[in-house]
């Protein structure tokens, strides 16, 4: 079955595969969503299933357009990401122009993948302009960003809009039932990740450190600031995800004032609001951490 081992967007799930099984593909689709969200996932399961062979359900896994794909080896499959990290190039884009002019070998149609699309550079966007304007009619573009307000307008008009939702806490929690992981993340986590899978892998690989956050928190009415300096060395320590912890921090105060009404909580909230734009405007780091944890310990002395 088509996307069984995805979750979430399944207005989405329907909408692809019934394209597919009413031979309606069109030629450009533009894939909106945040991060870690799936878009990419859904891409690769979209293609696969408009390259099958098969007469019966797409994609059959069994067939040799299938087979070639799953290898990562299907000579009418392409996907482009930018080159360093940054951006995606118009030599990228050209190698595209070049693949998409040749017809389809292994099955009826030929699929492009362009990922973070919103990193082309303007002469790459340019040329992509060119081939959406007049795609061949065996082609299938699937662009796919996180930031469409950076796109060429007319690059948005000339592609058809699927918009991924964020996903449910519960289906969150799907998710980490699946990977057996379901009791190692705590509530607050799982809110920080937003939805999105692929934030939730990233808050699980840091963990350690969201944990000593959430205790040092927690403990924060309790014990004196020379204690919670120095429990919240995890804080000096994290200058490249900070940002990241800073957040979180957030995401349990505003669940504390969620369940005691206690308007200090938004107090500390409007605190690391602050000290966010602090560190953003490059003041001294640990100064910032040492002000930001003190304030905080202040509202509840």
């Amino acid at each position: 079955m088509a996307f069984e081992n995805l979750i979430g967007n399944e207005k989405i799930k329907s909408l692809l595969t019934g394209a597919v099984q009413a031979n309606n593909v069109l030629h450009s689709y533009l894939f909106v969503g945040i991060e870690g969200i799936g878009k990419s996932l859904f891409a690769k399961e979209f293609a696969q299933m408009i390259l099958c062979t098969s007469n019966q359900e797409k994609p059959c896994k069994t067939c040799k357009s299938c087979l070639e794909f799953q290898g990562d080896s299907h000579p009418d499959f392409l996907q482009i990401e930018p080159e360093d990290g940054k951006t995606i190039k118009i030599e990228q884009i050209r190698y595209l122009q070049e693949k998409i002019a040749e017809k389809p070998v292994t099955s009826e149609k030929k699929v492009y993948i362009i990922e973070d699309c919103d990193k082309m550079t303007r002469e790459a966007a340019n040329g992509l302009l060119k081939t959406l304007e007049e795609p061949p009619s065996y082609a299938v573009l699937i662009l796919i960003t996180t930031n469409e307000s950076k796109l060429l307008a007319t690059i948005k008009s000339r592609c058809t809009k699927i918009a991924f939702q964020s996903l449910s806490e519960e289906e969150i929690k799907t998710y980490l039932k699946s990977q057996n992981n379901e009791q190692n993340m705590t509530s607050n986590m799982i809110r920080q990740c937003q939805g999105s899978i692929g934030r939730l892998v990233k808050i699980g690989e840091e963990q350690e450190a969201y944990t000593q956050v959430e205790n040092v928190i927690n403990n924060i009415k309790k014990e004196d600031i020379t204690q919670i300096w120095k429990k919240a060395e995890v804080l000096y320590q994290a200058k490249e995800k900070i940002m990241d912890l800073l957040d979180y921090m957030n995401v349990i105060f505003l669940e504390k004032l969620r369940e005691e009404q206690d308007m200090r909580y938004t107090k500390a909230v409007d605190i690391i609001e602050e000290t966010k734009k602090r560190i953003t405007a490059n003041a001294n780091y640990d100064m910032s951490i040492d002000n930001l944890l003190l304030r905080i310990w202040e509202q509840f002395a």
